[in-house]
Order: structure tokens, then C-alpha cells, then sequence
């Protein structure tokens, strides 16, 4: 009777061990949790031991590693080494493998162990440790092993009465306790990926917003000179590679366009390309805009902001008039183009990012150098590959070109016929210097269109300078030859009325076949419009 009073009391002892053990387990959501609340002050104590390990079956299923160890301040070695050995050891190593063929708990004693042939790394730390007896049982989440749980005591003969019925359910109620932390670890992460993507299209999209006025600004690079030609030549060349790019050119000249078109027909195309104008930047501001910052990092940092080199991962970066980028943040700048790492304010480490730059400046880098205002290493760090582009002036040839093009994307725009431009005004337009470019240009024939309101634009109102005659008067200025037969079809049109077969007829009078006049106008671009009023009657300019 006395021997089964103490066996009920003994039952009971377990018992309000085993639920204790099981109400923290339940309530741990870290591996932390188990570490404060659960193994240092319950089990070491129970088993009388010194040390523990946790350690679980990776997913490969043919290796293991610590998931969860005693503090390693607290142990002591005489070697200096620590037996928390992080890395990978087979499930075969004569230890590991063992104790998951048993159905409970596995005592060894080390030095006996150490004589045998397969002896694991972590034994001989253990030794060194003080380490006399360790015992390992396994951890199961159901029927599926999943890891052991190893106990260390500098005792001999310490587990020679562990109770292996309570250690096995121990073990178990240990094992779920742990799948549930492995899951919400995994839940955990998967959020920050989460967050981390949200953020990173939150910010893509404010930046889309912010440009969305600018991804118009040119369809592609318009120009038919020779000189345009070679810059594209060059483009077509340098894009596909991974080369830093330097843009040259007056304010206006299109540097923009030209790196869009470097990123366009790149590898990176599939990303959006990141602009960044260093002109516009408050010098407090600009390590902040490029590299980003941590949430408190400074005052009025309320939230974390992601840099545009680390929004450029994977993309092109353009950065727009480099030549304004004060002295002393050039340095940080080289930095990060030679390491290909940024920093952001306050963070805890390095980021690697993946971009190609493309930059542009419209000041004399070498002048800027020699005067002490630019790096000379940061000048040849982005000096691999210059484009100098044109300004207007040295190619008027494609003036014609460029100003139809703006007329038909603004008449587009805004829902309407695009005119045609006369004889006169385009001369006019090939005579003007463009100290503002293309971008001149494109202002003007946007203001031209909305103060135009017949299909024929007769005369331009050139800004600021006036339209200046040729200095010989005995030349002859030159426009392209279709502008000339256009211009001159479109006379004999109205001069009939706007009929173009018949023996009064504008063909006629030219001396050509009706449907060739009909092939030439398409080709030229003459509508009915251009020549004929609504009711049919010829339309002036």
C-alpha cells in the first residue's frame, strides 16, 4: 500500500511537471522564449545537468545543427574553443544516428566514446569543456523525428536514473513546442518579404509618380544629320553593356533622352531606370535621397527611407548634372561606385546594390577638376564612356524634323489635327541660334500649336532674338527638299481650289498623272485640310 501511495505521488509529481512544461511550450513563439523561460531553469535542473543543446534535422534531411545551445559565456573551456559548433554534421556521425534508432534516451560516457572510430568534432569540445557524461534523446513532432535534445553534467553516473518514460514525453511535448516556433519563424519571415516588396512598390510607385511627366518628354532620339547618326551608332554600341556612361552637352540638348535610350536598350530594361537631378538636391539632403535612412536616425526621420541607389538595384541610375554635387559628398560618392555597397543613415551595415550609372553635366568637368570644385577621381571613375552630344545649332538639319515631331505629339495630346509649318516659318526656325536646344524647341512648338487655329502655321514668333538675315546677301538660305515640294504643292492646290484631277486641276497644271500628285501628297503629309476649307474654298495663309 505504501509503495503505491508513493508511486501515485510520483505520477502526480510528473504529471504537474509535464503541464507546466506544456504551458510554456505552448506560449513560446521565439526560440528565445524557451531558452529564458523553459530549458535553463527547468530542464537542466530536472536532469541534473550543466549544459544543453538542441539540435534539429536540416531540410536536406541528411545533416543537422544547433538550433538552440546553453549561453556560450557560460562555458568554460580549457582550449579556448567553443563546442557550439555551428556548422553542418551528418546525421551518420555515431552519435546523432544512435540515439534516433532508440526508443528513449541515450547515456555516454565521453572518454569511452572518444575511443571508438566515428567520433564527432563536438565531442572532443565537450571534453575540453569538463564534460564527463552526456545523454541525447530524440525530439519528435508526432511520429516524425525531428532533432535531439542533448544534456551535458560533469558528473558521473548523473542520468543513471532518468526516468525514460518522462523524458520521452518531455521530448515530445518539446517537439511541437518547437515545430510551432519553426512555423512562426517562417510566418515571420515570409511577412518581411512581404513588407519589404510593399515597400519597395510603394516606393517605385511614388516614384513613377513623380516622373510621370517626364516619361513623355521624347517617344525616342529624333534626328536624321550625321551627327545624330554617329551618337546613335555609338548608343547602340555602349547599351547592351554594363559601362559607365558620361553625357555631355548644353543645357537642353536631350542628355535625358539619350540616357533612356541607354537604358532602353540595355539588360536592365525590364526595370525602371531611377533619375536623380544633384541640382535639386539640398546639400543636408542628399545622402539621405541617394542611400537612404533609418527610421530615428536624425531629427525628422519618422519613418524608413529606401535611397534611389538601393531603388536602382538591378536598373540604371541617372544622374543628372553631377557637376553640381557639392565637393565634400563626392567622396562618399566614389566610395560607393568602387565598392558597389551603400551604407544608409543610421543602419547596422553595408547593402550591396547592382547599378550601372549613367550621368550627365553640362560644365566642363576637366575645367572643374583643375579648379579644385570636382574629384579628379570621381571625373575618371565616370569618364569610362562620353557621349558629347550636339547642341541644336550644329545640327539645324534636323530642326524640321524635330519640330513636326513636337507639333504631332502635342496636337495628340490634345485631340486635334496637327498643322503643317510654312515655307517661311520653318526658315525662320532654321536662322534662330537655340541657345536653349532642344528643349527650346519643344517649348516653342507647344506654344505655337495652342495659338494656331488654321491647318497652315504661317509665321513663328521666335523668342528674345531676333530672326537674322544672312550676312551675304547674295545667298540663298537652304531648306530640305520635301519642305520645298510640299510647300510648293500646297500653293498649286489652292491656286485650284483644292481640286486635284481634271483639266483644271492641280495635277494637271504640274504636269503629273492625278494618282502620282495623290502618292506624293500621302507621302508628304498634305491632308485635305491643309488646302481646302469646310465648304470647299481654298484656304489662304
Amino acid at each position: 500500500m505504501e509503495m503505491f501511495s508513493e508511486q501515485l505521488v510520483q505520477k502526480e509529481k510528473e504529471q504537474a511537471i509535464l503541464l507546466e512544461l506544456s504551458n510554456r511550450i505552448a506560449a513560446a513563439r521565439h526560440r528565445e522564449d524557451l531558452w529564458d523561460n523553459l530549458i535553463t531553469a527547468q530542464l537542466l535542473e530536472l536532469f541534473n545537468s550543466k549544459y544543453y543543446t538542441i539540435c534539429m534535422i536540416n531540410e536536406d534531411g541528411v545533416t543537422h545543427s544547433p538550433f538552440l545551445h546553453s549561453e556560450e559565456s557560460t562555458i568554460k573551456s580549457r582550449t579556448g574553443e567553443t563546442p557550439i559548433i555551428s556548422d553542418l554534421h551528418p546525421i551518420e556521425d555515431g552519435v546523432f544516428n544512435l540515439v534516433l534508432e532508440a526508443d528513449g534516451p541515450v547515456s555516454f560516457e565521453l572518454q569511452k566514446l572518444m575511443r571508438g572510430r566515428l567520433v564527432p568534432p563536438y565531442i572532443y569540445r565537450w571534453f575540453n569543456v569538463g564534460v564527463v557524461e552526456m545523454m541525447a534523446v530524440k525530439i519528435c513532432n508526432g511520429q516524425q523525428p525531428k532533432g535531439l535534445l542533448y544534456l551535458f553534467t560533469d558528473q558521473r553516473d548523473a542520468f543513471s536514473e532518468v526516468d525514460a518514460r518522462l523524458t520521452n514525453a518531455i521530448t515530445n511535448i518539446l517537439g511541437i513546442g518547437i515545430s510551432n516556433i519553426l512555423a512562426n519563424e517562417t510566418i515571420e519571415k515570409q511577412l518581411q518579404e512581404i513588407e519589404r516588396f510593399r515597400q519597395k512598390l510603394q516606393n517605385e510607385n511614388h516614384y513613377l509618380q513623380e516622373q510621370q511627366g517626364l516619361q513623355n518628354t521624347f517617344a525616342d532620339i529624333v534626328g536624321t544629320s550625321a551627327e545624330m547618326q554617329r551618337r546613335i551608332t555609338i548608343l547602340s554600341r555602349v547599351a547592351p553593356s554594363e559601362s559607365t556612361v558620361l553625357l555631355l552637352g548644353e543645357t537642353g540638348t536631350g542628355k535625358e533622352v539619350f540616357a533612356r535610350a541607354i537604358h532602353a536598350g540595355s539588360p536592365r530594361r525590364d526595370n525602371l531606370m531611377i533619375k536623380v537631378n544633384c541640382a535639386a538636391l539640398p546639400p543636408h539632403l542628399i545622402e539621405s535621397e541617394l542611400f537612404g535612412h533609418e527610421k530615428g536616425s536624425f531629427t525628422g526621420a519618422t519613418q524608413r527611407r529606401i535611397g534611389k541607389f538601393e531603388l536602382a538595384d538591378h536598373s540604371t541610375l541617372f544622374l543628372d548634372e553631377i557637376g553640381e554635387l557639392p565637393l565634400e559628398f563626392q567622396s562618399k560618392l566614389l566610395r560607393v561606385l568602387q565598392e558597389k555597397e551603400i551604407e544608409r543613415i543610421g543602419g547596422k551595415g553595408s547593402i550591396k546594390v547592382n547599378v550601372r550609372i549613367v550621368a550627365a553635366t553640362n560644365r566642363n568637368l576637366e575645367e572643374e577638376v583643375r579648379a579644385g570644385r570636382f574629384r579628379s577621381d570621381l571625373y575618371y571613375r565616370l569618364h569610362v564612356f562620353p557621349i558629347a552630344i550636339p547642341p541644336l545649332r550644329e545640327r539645324k538639319e534636323d530642326i524640321p524634323a524635330l519640330a513636326n515631331h513636337f507639333l504631332q505629339r502635342f496636337a495628340a495630346n490634345s485631340r486635334r489635327e496637327a498643322p503643317s509649318i510654312s515655307a517661311k516659318a520653318m526658315e525662320g526656325l532654321m536662322h534662330y541660334e537655340w541657345p536653349g536646344n532642344v528643349r527650346e524647341l519643344e517649348h516653342l512648338m507647344e506654344r505655337t500649336l495652342l495659338l494656331t487655329t488654321t491647318p497652315v502655321i504661317a509665321k513663328i514668333d521666335l523668342p528674345g532674338v531676333p530672326v537674322t538675315a544672312s550676312k551675304d546677301p547674295d545667298s540663298t538660305f537652304i531648306l530640305p527638299l520635301d519642305l520645298m515640294e510640299k510647300e510648293y504643292i500646297l500653293k498649286v492646290l489652292k491656286l485650284c481650289n483644292g481640286r486635284i484631277a481634271g483639266p483644271n486641276g492641280a495635277a494637271a497644271k504640274l504636269k503629273l498623272p492625278s494618282t502620282t500628285l495623290n502618292s506624293r501628297m500621302k507621302k508628304l503629309g498634305i491632308k485635305k485640310s491643309h488646302y481646302v476649307n469646310v465648304d470647299g474654298a481654298s484656304q489662304e495663309e
